[in-house]
């Protein structure tokens, strides 16, 4: 790989990041509250509709993550045949810019996921706390992986002009 290839490489790095770390996340946030979603429904499974939205809000995560790793390879046209030429310092930015999305999205759909699985604990029990407390509380977590998704996607969009080398 020659230095002319390096940008390209970092740019393609940070969209897998983006895409990889957050998808793990939300991967390992969905387990969490499966588990325990499947324990409460064996013995109550009339609770179904009220455990699945604590069960798939981690899985918002790793759309953020794929979002801004498809946000990536437009920037770079990578659908449009001729793919966008990208200095090394270009790409190096781009791959930094992917970086609040996917490390955000793994931390946030880790701890989402264990939140949501103590609110479908506690809804067997309560379940009239299933909205009040179970997805209040793991909403709330969601803010910092929107706040990861909008800066990395914030600079992707207006911080790093690609095809064009400094002056």
């Amino acid at each position: 790989m020659g230095i002319e290839t390096l940008g390209l490489a970092f740019s393609i790095a940070g969209a897998a990041v983006a895409v990889f770390l957050s998808g793990i996340g939300s991967s390992i946030g969905l387990a969490a509250a499966s588990r325990a979603a499947t324990g409460v429904l064996s013995e109550k499974p009339e609770r179904y509709g009220t455990l699945m939205l604590l069960v798939v809000l981690p899985s918002t995560q790793g759309i953020y993550g794929f979002v801004v790793g498809l946000f990536v390879m437009i920037k770079l046209n990578m659908f449009g045949g001729d793919v966008t030429p990208v200095e090394w310092y270009q790409g190096l930015a781009i791959l930094a810019a992917c970086l609040p999305v996917g490390i955000g999205g793994l931390v946030s759909a880790i701890h989402q996921g264990r939140t949501g699985a103590a609110g479908i604990l506690m809804t067997a029990k309560r379940p009239e706390m299933a909205f009040k407390a179970g997805v209040v509380f793991a909403a709330m977590i969601e803010l910092y992986a929107i706040l990861g998704f909008l800066i990395s996607l914030l600079i992707l969009l207006m911080g790093i002009n690609v095809g064009t080398a400094a002056a």
